[in-house]
């Protein structure tokens, strides 16, 4: 770089400092100052402050955009005033959820601060079992969709679940390994930023002591956990719960541990939590968020959750299909029932009022509700491969315990099938039978005929089974609405 380039590109990133720090208040700026300190004393003094890297996971949601802006601020800061500043990656888990509007989102956040041509930073993506630089327009891998697909399938069909179970366990196990490939990638990192709560820290820990538990693992030091050993641990966790989802000899293709514990890796990452120095009331960021960062909230989300572990909408039409197809009601009902949750979950997150209504109000009529429905369906289509009809045979779940509900599902769904019902259940128990029948489980369905015999001959996951990895569901915000506006009463 030339000194004629290097002067404009730090005359730029002035620009971008005193721009950011302008939506800053005076306690923002206090602590901002208290996360440089921190970041100091963690690299070993300003000395080696050139040499630290620092991995900031983003979802592209508000949390971890302001937590990204936090970080940027901190580093711009140091390096007006020292001849080096430390090193930024910023690394996105490409999955189901990361609809285009989220990418838009994370691309404009990215311009915003200036990140793409500054050479202090790293933008990756990683999806499924493979690490890229960033690219507004990355379609989601053919594998990461399928594995997405049939983990979402498997782990509803066993659990009979509207929402919870079939989302929450096999995001957040991805979640882990995601982080650890994130983290030990090219030359790695030395630190893993976290901007989640407190509260939010303790339900992933909480969770994962409680799997720990059941897979029989040795005690884990939760109150200080290292970086590798949690790794390890949800590494033993996600060996369990594939086995469980899938057949008993079945091993993760790339397994966490294989991140954990890479042999060319200089550096062991830490957890750095800055959870006491960046809040998180959207009231307090809004135009930091939406003037400055350029966010823009995602109608496919009711702007609601941060884990992007389940899209609110297709849980809120799955709400709507399990009244309509399972309790035999209104499919409006089961809409309304999921937005008293949903109003619940967004007052708890301190969203704005006008942000809330606007959300709600996208199904106050009919007309509105038919839209609704039919956005969900499309995502569902575009993000899993799924249709209506496969999501309400989810619903049913009617393949489990050698098809103890199929009849059922059968009657109320497709009574021209009736006729075949021995048939089905050959194909189902391994048995030889009509192709056409064998089609049509796949299409109905959505999985394959091996998946299909795999559920045939299992029994459905026990929450009380002290065993079970797949009906454990993560402490989360939105299981914690569940329990507290229960959907079903």
């Amino acid at each position: 770089m030339s000194s004629i380039h290097e002067q404009a590109m730090n005359y730029v990133y002035q620009q971008v400092l005193q721009r950011l720090t302008g939506y800053f208040d005076r306690a923002e700026r206090t602590t901002l100052q208290l996360l440089i300190q921190r970041l100091i004393v963690k690299a070993g003094g300003i000395e080696q402050i050139g040499s630290f890297t620092v991995l900031v996971p983003f979802s592209g949601g508000k949390d971890s955009a302001y937590t990204l802006a936090f970080l940027r601020a901190a580093q711009l800061s140091i390096a007006s005033r020292s001849m080096n500043s430390f090193n930024l990656r910023v690394a996105n888990m490409r999955h189901a959820g990361m609809t285009s509007a989220v990418m838009d989102n994370i691309d404009r956040c990215y311009c915003a601060l200036f990140l793409h041509d500054d050479p202090r930073v790293e933008l990756l993506v990683v999806d499924h079992q493979y690490v890229q630089a960033f690219e507004r327009e990355l379609p989601l891998s053919i594998a990461g969709l399928e594995q997405n697909r049939s983990d979402m399938l498997l782990s509803g069909h066993l659990t009979a679940d509207d929402g919870q179970n079939t989302f929450f366990n096999s995001c957040y196990l991805g979640m882990a390994e995601f982080l650890g490939l994130a983290a030990t990638w090219g030359e790695g990192v030395d630190a893993v930023i976290s901007g989640d709560s407190l509260k939010e820290q303790k339900h992933y820990a909480t969770w994962i002591m409680q799997l720990a538990q059941r897979t029989g693992q040795p005690g884990v030091d939760w109150e200080n956990p290292t970086f590798s050993a949690t790794l390890k641990s949800l590494d033993r966790i996600s060996r369990a719960y594939y086995s469980e989802l899938y057949a008993e000899e079945f091993q993760p293709s790339n397994i966490i541990t294989r991140a954990a514990a890479r042999g060319d890796k200089p550096r062991v990452p830490y957890f750095l939590s800055v959870s006491d120095l960046i809040g998180a009331r959207v009231e307090q960021h809004w135009a930091l968020l939406t003037e400055f960062l350029g966010f823009r909230f995602d109608d496919l989300a009711f702007s609601l959750n941060e884990s992007d572990c389940a899209n609110p909408l297709l849980m809120a039409h799955m709400q709507g299909l399990k009244s309509e197809f399972i309790l035999g009601l209104d499919y409006a009902l089961g809409i309304t029932q999921y937005l008293e949750l949903a109003k619940a979950l967004m007052r708890r997150k301190h969203m704005p009022k006008r942000l809330l209504e606007q959300a709600l109000a996208a199904y106050d009529d009919p007309e509105k509700l038919a839209a609704r429905r039919s956005l969900a369906n499309g995502y569902a289509q575009e993000a899993f491969g799924l249709s209506e009809t496969q999501l309400i045979c989810l619903l049913f779940a009617p393949f489990v315990e050698e098809g103890a509900a199929l009849e059922a599902f059968l009657r109320r769904c497709h009574p021209g099938m009736l006729v075949a019902l021995s048939d089905l259940h050959r194909a189902l128990s391994g048995r030889a039978a009509p192709d056409q029948v064998i089609q049509w489980l796949v299409d109905v369905s959505g999985l394959t005929l091996k998946d299909l015999r795999n559920l045939y001959g299992k029994q459905r996951a026990n929450p009380i089974d002290e065993h079970s990895v797949i009906a454990r569901v993560p402490a989360t915000d939105l299981a914690q609405a569940h329990g507290e506006v229960n959907p079903h009463e």
